[in-house]
């Protein structure tokens, strides 16, 4: 993600999410490129995905994921993910977590084909809208066998988007 692509992410992050991040703040997150990997999806030119991962140590966390609705369920959502949790895996990360809504089945399943389990619930994390945040663990992302779980995953992804 590049300060150009701002305008893209704020228009998807506006309408996805009820309490959007500032720019100011995805500037500052962009900032911290050390442990820290943003990334946009484009068709083209257009911004149509993004999504963020932070890494401590060992452990990752994805901080933000999204796909304008009209693009959605065309494998864009995947393609951030995987790529996020190499960027992760490229920082040292052993695990990643993430939180989703509890009701965000969708999201849910995509996460668990990416081996990531649930764990444990953060009550009204997600208070504008007053609902439950399930947390969810991928562990050994650095073995070989979940490195080609990855790869399988996105063998069969649709080309043309470009991260």
């Amino acid at each position: 993600m590049r300060r150009r692509h701002l305008r893209g992410v704020m228009a998807i992050e506006r309408r996805v999410y009820p309490r959007p991040w500032s720019p100011s703040l995805f500037l500052a997150e962009m900032a911290e490129s050390s442990n820290r990997c943003y990334l946009v999806a484009r068709l083209g030119r257009e911004v149509v995905g993004y999504g963020g991962v932070i890494c401590y140590g060992d452990e990752a966390h994805v901080t933000n994921i999204a796909v304008a609705p009209e693009h959605q369920h065309r494998g864009i959502a995947t393609r951030l993910l995987h790529d996020l949790i190499l960027a992760a895996v490229d920082m040292g990360a052993e695990a990643v977590s993430l939180e989703v809504r509890v009701t965000n089945w969708r999201a849910q399943r995509l996460y668990a084909r990416f081996g990531f389990r649930p764990v444990g619930v953060r009550r009204n994390y997600y208070q504008e809208v007053g609902e439950d945040a399930l947390i969810m663990w991928a562990d050994d992302v650095r073995r070989s066998a979940y490195l080609a779980k990855l790869r399988e995953i996105v063998s069969g992804l649709p080309e043309g988007i470009q991260p």
